[in-house]
Parts: C-alpha cells; sequence; structure tokens
C-alpha cells in the first residue's frame, strides 16, 4: 500500500531541530492515549487538529487565528453542503481534506469514500488525510495507495516521514506529490532495469541448457524413457529454474530466508575443498531444503510444489559461470524495499511475451512482439485501477452487504468488560465469528487468470477483511482472533484457470510470493490454479463461486479461427461473435444465484449482431447493476479497442430493473481523470445516470442505455414504428474484397518491384488502360466508390476506381483463360491472394444485382452523425458500406428519414457507438423507429431530398468552374459562382433542417422533447 520509496524518503533533509520540537510536541499528544481511547468523536475532533496539525505538523487553525490561517474545520464542500472535518489551504485555495472519526471506528476503508467525495468536491485538492485518531491514512490523489501511520506507537524515524509528508510547509511546496512522482519515475526505471536483466539471465541459461543438454541421449533415457528432450521440454524448465531463483532472491530480502542466501551459495561452492560439485548442485541442495526443511542451513520448510522434487530439471547440465554471473547481478536488487510483488507482477506479465518468442526462436518463425500470440489471443495486461475497481465492486460489496446483514458494518462497539459480554455484545461476537466463517467459504474465480492480477486483487483485498476481522474479533474478547490469514484465503477462496501453463505458474508464484512468511509451508495451489481450456474443460462445477472476475481474451473468429476450435457445438456459439462472449455465458452458469460478476471488456457486445446470443444470456440469467464505458479513453495502451466494466449478478428478479449507467465522453482524459471517472467525479466530460432494462423488450435485440427522459422519448419514438426493413431480403453488406490494394506487409512478401497502394482486386483508370483489356474481359470490371464520392444524401457518379468483379466460379485455376489480360495481372499478385474463392474469386462478392440501381448507401462509421446516401446507378463498394434495397418503400423518403436529427438520436441511444462515431450496421438498420406514411404525405420529403440531390450535382460540377475563372482571374465569373455556390449550399443545409422539423412533426414531438434531440 505504500506510496513512496524508502530510498526517494530517504534522501531528503530535513531542518532536523524543528523535527525535534516537534517530537517533543508529539509526546504530549502520547499522554493523551488512554483518555482519546474512551473519548467520543466530535469531542476530540478539535483537540485533535490542535494537538497533531498545529503543535506537530506546523498548522494554524481557522479558531486559533481567524485572520490568517491555512486549516479551517467543517468548510463546506464547492458542490454540495456537506463539510469535511478539516481542509487545507495553500494560497487561498483548498489543496487537502482532513476527515476523523473517533476510536469506535477502526476499519478507515469504511470512511475512504466520504472523505475521497469532499476531495472530489474541491477543485484544486490533491491530499486526502482520514483519522481515527489513532491510525492516520494520508493520500495522494487517489484511492490506490496510501501511507499509514498509528500514531499511539509512533516512534522518531516514523515521525519524521508523518511529518516530511504531512506537515504544512511540506503541504505548501508540494513535497508528497513531487516524491510520488519520484517514486513512479525510479520504479518504471528499476522495473525496465531488472526487466532487463531478468531477461538476459532467462535467455542466456535457456542457451546453455539447450548447449549442454539438447541430444543427451543418456538423460533422455534415464528420465525421460527415451523420449527426445526437445527445446520446448528444456524451455519450460529454464522458466522453472527461474521461478525458484526469483523465490530465493524475493525471500532472502524479506527475511524468508537468510539474508545474503545467494551469496552463501556462492560461498558454499567456492571454497568446498573435499568435494567437486557444480554450483547448480549446490543450488539444488538448497531446494531441497527450502522444500523439506533444513535446520542446519536455518531453513523452514516451504513445499507448496514450487521446489518440489523434479527429476529432469535435476538431471540437467548446467555451466558454473551462467548461474554465478547472472544471478549475482539479480540479487544486488533490493526485494524488500526496491522491488514491489506489483513490479514483479508486471515483469512476469512482460516475461510471458519473452517466452513466446523464445519459442518462435525454437520453432523458427519470424517474431513480432506487435502480433504476438499473447496479442492474437486477445490477452492484455490489466490495470491495477481496474483489478482494484472490479474486485472493490464485486467481492467488496458482497462484504459490506454480509456486514449489514450481520448488524457489523459500521464498527462495533467496544466492550467495557471483554471477558462479561452483554447479551447484545455476545450477539456482536457471534455475528463476527459468523462472518468469518462466511469469508472463508467464498469461492471466487478468474476463468482465464493469466499471470493472477485480479487473484492477487482479490488477496489483497481479503487479507485486509480477515486483518479488521481479527482487531474486532480480539476486542470482544476473542482468544483465537488470530489465524494464518492467508493460509486460509489461498486454501479456500481463490481459484484461476489458464490456457497458458507459463502463465499459470507465474500466477502461482506471484500468488506464493505475496503471502510467504517464515516457518509457514506455501500452500499447495495445484488443484486452485490450473492450466486448462476453461471453455473445453472447465476443472470447477456449474453454480459454485460467490464471485467470477476477470479480463478475457477478446478475439474474433475471422482473425484467429484456432482459438474457437472445438466450440461450435456450445450453445453459445453462432457467427461474428467474438471469443469473450463465451467466457460471459460461462459466468452466469458458474455463478451461484446472487453471485457477482466483474468483467473487463469490449463494449460493443450490447449491440454487437454476433452478440445476440450473449446478450439473451443476461438478460435471462443476469441482471445488470452497473456498466461503465469508457468510450475513447484506451484503458489498455497496446491494444486499440474501447471498452466496459460491466458488475453483474445471476438473478431471476430481472423482468424488469435499474442500471447504473457512467459513460466517458472524451477522448483525451489522461489516467488520473479516469481514476475520477470511476469514483463518479461530477464532470462536464462524463455521463453519469440510471437506465431502465426491461427484459421482454430487449430479448433477441440490442441493449441500448439511456436516462429516464431520453428513454421515454425513444419508447415513443418506437412506438409509432409500422415498417421493417427485412434483414434477409433487403440488407447486404458491400464486397468483401482478399486484397483490394496493396498494403506493406503484402509489398515486403512481394518485393521492390511493387509498390504499397498498387491496385489488385480494386484499379485506377491507368492501371485499368495498363492491363489493356479486350472486349470480353470489359464485362468483369464494374465501377468502384469510396467515401469520397459516396456523401450524405447524394453520390458522384463519376468513380475514380474499377473492380475486377469474380465470385465464386473464379476458384477454378482455369476460369480466367478466356480473360488473359486479366489473368496475367492476378497471377503477379497470387502469393498474397488469401481469398477463399482464390485463385481469382473474390472473396465475398455478394449478388451482383445488390449493386445495380437504386438504393440507400449506408456509411458503416461514420464521425458525429450518421450518412446515409440515395444513388439511382450501378454503384461496387467494400464493406466500408452496406446496402438498403427495397421496393416496399421509397426509397428518396426512407433516405430523408435516416438523415434525419430524430433518427441520428435514436441510433445513438439505441444503435451502436464507438465513442463519437456511429457504427451503423445490420443490427441497427433492423431495429430502426421507421414510420412509413401515405404515397401522398411522402412527396414533401421526396421533394426536398430531390433539390438536395440536384443542389449536390451542381456544387460538383460548378466547382471546377469556378477554379477555371480563379486561374484565368475572371472576377465576374468567380463572384457570380462563388454566390451560386453560396445558394446551393444554403439550399441543401435549409432542406436538411426543414426535413429535420417535418420528421418531429410525423413523430409527434413537443418542443421539449425536440431539445432533447438537438442536444443529444
Amino acid at each position: 500500500m505504500s506510496m513512496f520509496q524508502k530510498s526517494i524518503i530517504n534522501s531528503v533533509k530535513q531542518d532536523e531541530t524543528k523535527v525535534a520540537l516537534r517530537w517533543a510536541s508529539f509526546q504530549k499528544f502520547l499522554e493523551k492515549v488512554e483518555y482519546i481511547k474512551t473519548v467520543k468523536e466530535e469531542k476530540y475532533q478539535d483537540g485533535f487538529l490542535v494537538d497533531i496539525f498545529e503543535n506537530c505538523l506546523g498548522y494554524t487553525l481557522d479558531m486559533t487565528n481567524p485572520k490568517s490561517f491555512n486549516l479551517e474545520r467543517e468548510k463546506k464542500n464547492e458542490t454540495d453542503g456537506k463539510k469535511a472535518d478539516g481542509v487545507i489551504y495553500v494560497n487561498e485555495k483548498v489543496v487537502g481534506v482532513i476527515e476523523l472519526k473517533g476510536q469506535d471506528t477502526k476499519n478507515l476503508d469504511k470512511i475512504e469514500t466520504q472523505a475521497f467525495n469532499y476531495h472530489a468536491s474541491h477543485s484544486n485538492s490533491k491530499y486526502i488525510i482520514i483519522s481515527n485518531f489513532d491510525e492516520l491514512r494520508f493520500y495522494v490523489d487517489k484511492k490506490t495507495a496510501y501511507e499509514k501511520f498509528n500514531l499511539f506507537t509512533l516512534n522518531y524515524e516514523e515521525f519524521k516521514k508523518l511529518h516530511l509528508l504531512i506537515s504544512y510547509e511540506s503541504i505548501k511546496d508540494d513535497v508528497p506529490l513531487k516524491l510520488k512522482e519520484k517514486t513512479n519515475s525510479f520504479e518504471q526505471d528499476i522495473s525496465k532495469k531488472l526487466y532487463k536483466d531478468f531477461s538476459n539471465f532467462r535467455t542466456a541459461l535457456f542457451e546453455n541448457i539447450v548447449k549442454n543438454n539438447l541430444g543427451n541421449e543418456a538423460l533422455a533415457s534415464s528420465v525421460l524413457n527415451g523420449e527426445d528432450l526437445n527445446q520446448q521440454t528444456l524451455l519450460r524448465l529454464t522458466q522453472k529454474l527461474c521461478d525458484r531463483i526469483i523465490f530465493i532472491l524475493f525471500a532472502e530480502d524479506r527475511t524468508l530466508l537468510r539474508t545474503n542466501t545467494i551469496r552463501e551459495i556462492r560461498e558454499e561452492f567456492i571454497n568446498q575443498k573435499f568435494t567437486n560439485y557444480t554450483l547448480y548442485d549446490i543450488y539444488k541442495f538448497y531446494f531441497d531444503a527450502i522444500s523439506n526443511g533444513n535446520e542446519k542451513l536455518d531453513i523452514p520448510k516451504y513445499n507448496g510444489g514450487l521446489f518440489a522434487t523434479d527429476e529432469l530439471l535435476d538431471s540437467l547440465i548446467i555451466d558454473d559461470f551462467i548461474l554465478d554471473e547472472n544471478v549475482q547481478i539479480l540479487s544486488n536488487y533490493d526485494f524488500a524495499s526496491e522491488i514491489s510483488v506489483n513490479i514483479l507482477g508486471h515483469i512476469f506479465e512482460q516475461s510471458l511475451t519473452d517466452l513466446e518468442e523464445l519459442q518462435a526462436n525454437i520453432d523458427n518463425v519470424n517474431f513480432d512482439k506487435t502480433k504476438s500470440k499473447r496479442k492474437k489471443d486477445g490477452v492484455f495486461y490489466t490495470p491495477e485501477y481496474i483489478t482494484r475497481y472490479i474486485v472493490e465492486n464485486t467481492l467488496g460489496i458482497m462484504c459490506s452487504e454480509k456486514r449489514e446483514e450481520l448488524q457489523i458494518g459500521n464498527g462495533i462497539l467496544i466492550p467495557s468488560n471483554p471477558k462479561k459480554l452483554t447479551k447484545q455484545e455476545q450477539q456482536t461476537k457471534d455475528n463476527l465469528q459468523e462472518y468469518k466463517n462466511w469469508l472463508l467459504n467464498l469461492k471466487i474465480l478468474d476463468p482465464a487468470c493469466g499471470s493472477g492480477a485480479f487473484l492477487n486483487q482479490a488477496l489483497e483485498y481479503l487479507i485486509n477483511e480477515h486483518k479488521n476481522l481479527q482487531n474486532d474479533l480480539a476486542l470482544m474478547g476473542d482468544l483465537f482472533a488470530s489465524y494464518m490469514v492467508e493460509e486460509e484465503i489461498l486454501e479456500h477462496n481463490l481459484y484461476g484457470v489458464d490456457i497458458n501453463e507459463d502463465a499459470v505458474e507465474i500466477a502461482k508464484l506471484s500468488l506464493w510470493l505475496r503471502t510467504a512468511k517464515r516457518g509457514r509451508a506455501l500452500t499447495k495451489l495445484a488443484d486452485k490454479i490450473v492450466c486448462a481450456n476453461s471453455l473445453l474443460e472447465m476443472p470447477f462445477s456449474e453454480n459454485s463461486f460467490d464471485v467470477v472476475i476477470g479480463n478475457p481474451p477478446y478475439v474474433k473468429e475471422d482473425t484467429n479461427k484456432n482459438a474457437f476450435k472445438g466450440l461450435k457445438e456450445s450453445v453459445y456459439y453462432q457467427g461474428k461473435m467474438d471469443l469473450w462472449y463465451f467466457f460471459g455465458c460461462q459466468a452466469l452458469d458458474l455463478i451461484k444465484e446472487n453471485g457477482l460478476i466483474g468483467f473487463i471488456a469490449p463494449n460493443n457486445w450490447i449491440s454487437n449482431a454476433g452478440a445476440s446470443k450473449f446478450r439473451n444470456k443476461v438478460l435471462g440469467d443476469g441482471k445488470i447493476l452497473e456498466f461503465i464505458d469508457f468510450g475513447d479513453f484506451k484503458v489498455f495502451e497496446d491494444a486499440g479497442i474501447q471498452t466496459m466494466i460491466y458488475i453483474m449478478t445471476k438473478s431471476k428478479d430481472n423482468l424488469k430493473y435499474k442500471v447504473k449507467i457512467s459513460k466517458n465522453l472524451n477522448k483525451n482524459i489522461n489516467s488520473d481523470e479516469v481514476l475520477g471517472f470511476l469514483n463518479k467525479n461530477l464532470n462536464e466530460k462524463f455521463d453519469f445516470f440510471i437506465s431502465n432494462i426491461e427484459k421482454n423488450k430487449m430479448l433477441n435485440k440490442i441493449i441500448g442505455f439511456s436516462n429516464q427522459t431520453k428513454e421515454a422519448l425513444l419508447d415513443k419514438v418506437e412506438k409509432l414504428k409500422n415498417f421493417n426493413i427485412d434483414g434477409k431480403n433487403e440488407i447486404f453488406s458491400g464486397i468483401d474484397f482478399p486484397q483490394d490494394f496493396l498494403n506493406k506487409k503484402s509489398k515486403e512478401v512481394l518485393g521492390k518491384n511493387f509498390n504499397i497502394g498498387d491496385g489488385v482486386f480494386v484499379l485506377s483508370k491507368k492501371e485499368i488502360d495498363l492491363i489493356k483489356l479486350n472486349n470480353n474481359e470489359v464485362s468483369l470490371i464494374k465501377p468502384f466508390y469510396t467515401t469520397n464520392e459516396l456523401e450524405k444524401y447524394w453520390g458522384d457518379k463519376e468513380n475514380k476506381f474499377w473492380t475486377i468483379y469474380t465470385n465464386s466460379s473464379f476458384k477454378n485455376p482455369n476460369s480466367l483463360d478466356n480473360y488473359p489480360n486479366i489473368k496475367n495481372h492476378l497471377d503477379k499478385f497470387q502469393e498474397i491472394i488469401t481469398s477463399e474463392n482464390k485463385p481469382y474469386g473474390l472473396n465475398r462478392a455478394r449478388e451482383e444485382n445488390n449493386f445495380l440501381g437504386e438504393k440507400i448507401i449506408v456509411k458503416r462509421k461514420s464521425p458525429n452523425s450518421p450518412c446515409f446516401t440515395y444513388v439511382n446507378f450501378d454503384c461496387f463498394f467494400n464493406r466500408t458500406f452496406m446496402i438498403i434495397k427495397s421496393k416496399r418503400i421509397n426509397l428518396k423518403y426512407l433516405t430523408s428519414l435516416l438523415n434525419s436529427k430524430l433518427i441520428a438520436f435514436w441510433l445513438k441511444y439505441k444503435g451502436k457507438m464507438q465513442g463519437d462515431i456511429f457504427q451503423v450496421d445490420k443490427e441497427p438498420l433492423l431495429n430502426l423507429p421507421i414510420l412509413k406514411i401515405d404515397e401522398e404525405s411522402q412527396k414533401p420529403f421526396i421533394k426536398l431530398v430531390d433539390e438536395i440531390l440536384e443542389a449536390k450535382q451542381k456544387i460538383k460540377d460548378y466547382k471546377p468552374l469556378l477554379d477555371e475563372a480563379i486561374k484565368n482571374n475572371n472576377f465576374d465569373r468567380e463572384i457570380a459562382l462563388k454566390k451560386e455556390l453560396e445558394n446551393l449550399e444554403n439550399i441543401c443545409s435549409t432542406n436538411e433542417k426543414t426535413i429535420d422539423q417535418m420528421v418531429y412533426k410525423l413523430y409527434d414531438l413537443t418542443l421539449d422533447e425536440i431539445k432533447i434531440v438537438e442536444n443529444r
């Protein structure tokens, strides 16, 4: 929990005389401890601020000097009428808040939220202090870490640290913020340095093991029963040896083993006189001692499986210098103060990609870290602030509700005589014991646990919860209040599964490092943290978990078909789905009734066509409690995806309910602001509201979130719907090319005679001319259009590109024999054509008739507002566009509706959005609230559309004339054309506004409802 590196704190010089004088004042506070333990909170709050902040830390209270003070009692918040117990001023601005409780509040976690609400309401606040007069916590802007001081037992060195961080002189000069920034920089630097040294060690170790052991027939014969000892096996053994050495490095600096154990091993090796052991032999003696215990070496039995006998590992031949030089480098790091378990966690996660790279080298495969298997498999390391939020809002909420149920939620009253409890006090003690038993029986699962980020966060939360419980039980006179918390949690509470064996081993190691205690055996985790494909062979039973949390892998089938092997028979499978939907469905199967699920995943599942089965599963078995949409903020730096968090319960009471919605509206927020977003700090960049879920209305449809006012308006619009576009016969997709133009990757394959952008299946006029088509070949060439030609309402018939339009019949290698020039062209690109209909067919040509004649072209992704184009000419294009073709409704009338602000409003809240980008594909098109009116009533709409189309065509025609007039200095002509163009632009904008008003009237919107739409 500590925020600051010890070395950075120690590097700061203070005024020793001032500190000594204030330490003397602190002794007067200590003389009052027995009184403070019994006094009511409100009676001593003023006294505490005087005794600690004025007398020991250099502040001046407003009640001491009303004209010149820097600490004020009960200052009202800027955003509401609530008051913090104290606020700190610098230059007349509130820079810190103080929240105080009495000694009856033993668990300060309970007042964290209250204090941070005060902090959020003061725009310049950076520092948060909470205390119960004994424990004092100091935060810098965020909940994620704090410095803790126990004032009743504070020694001089600890007081110096308190003074350095919280004295007025330090706060005034922003010393804590600067120290935190230095700490962050230090941790980043040392993390990179350790990662580099560890990576170098592992690579050198692996290469040495391969050199000495690959092809060792005697070893293979004795241990592997004659099977080949391959590099994959040696890589696994290398990693296991690295895990053991990391544990020793960690253990020697944290008193689990004797300090300088690594140096001791080296000295044993160097000083041997009558033996000739290798350095690795000495290490193996120590491995055995760590596993089984050794009194002579003062090593307790740790066992746990990490150091269990491994005959193959023990049989390896390793050169002494490899273990000597490299391990000494690693031993120079201070794993007690410099290297936290979180830093190791990041290094472990990075090392998984390194292992993949080593594996690629074994297989002689080119390796690109940006396209690694873990990236391809949709695996991304979850930031700590995300794991913390999800754990606190699943496991944390569950614990809080249980405490409330047992009436132990707001702390307990300390009994006057713990040996003779009153009836009420005995009931409280019994309730605490019941809570302990409940805690020990919780089951928490991460079904795709990776290196264990979520499991470690849950572990940290449970350790803290048990420690608070132990304190409460001790206060009630429970002689058995103390128990082995970490061991109990690992034994009973935490479960994880991952498909990657290396990740599973690292997850185990990280849990061991976080929980290891001297003299206590490591908990066996083999049946708790398991290597398996949890979607095919989940090792744990359904309806057995209280909490399921995680960051499941995000994989589309068309990018990684292997990930879906064996899953197509699942009842949850459907086309165009994402792999993580399986995990979402599975979580609802694994969780108990009323259990809690917390996932971070892509945010588009609520509207994606390929997520309809998952949505129905959620609507059928689940109840969404909270949905947090990060919008354009990238939670994962190396993944360009929009993400969300959902907190969900399994519940049958889900016909109609309310959901808490948080939406980030600004793509430029920073990591500090996103913490404010998660804390629900009011900000114009964020939107917080309550939305309704109605199961029967949403089954087989998208799930849309909007506030109640907007929801009522959307319901009103939808009730007027009387026309559905036929998804099978009236909505179509554009051409799916294997390659339209040559990209960078393909150019690298083909060589220097080709250029990026060369036409493959899509050609420019110049490229068409170079091919020299014969009359027969012209029939395969179709006009191709892009976003440059297809605008809102109007499409420019004058195309700049052409496509070779070949359907699945051109899968036959002889199919282009009658089209020799096209054949010669495509043959040049055969090496990079990946179409399912290769050598010559497009991947998905679609029905040619879809592209002919009258239609509405739908731009699938459009920023700020949707874009629908009416065309009445043959027009071919790629999957950037969808097509609407219908004879059941006038397409010009439909174009006017679809381009209206009202439909844009509906699409924003009921369709798919990626930040400010409208994603208009098949799913939202099927659900559009189209109101078809009689033909006579359609005529005014059609007339306005015709005028827009005519005006836009004239604009296109006049622009080259204007350029010519400017070029020829024909000023009169230039002025006349500019005026005409301005008039034409006005016709377009005026007609669009008129259409908007006509659509409002059509759907019977009131003035207030129109304002809601206009301000969407």
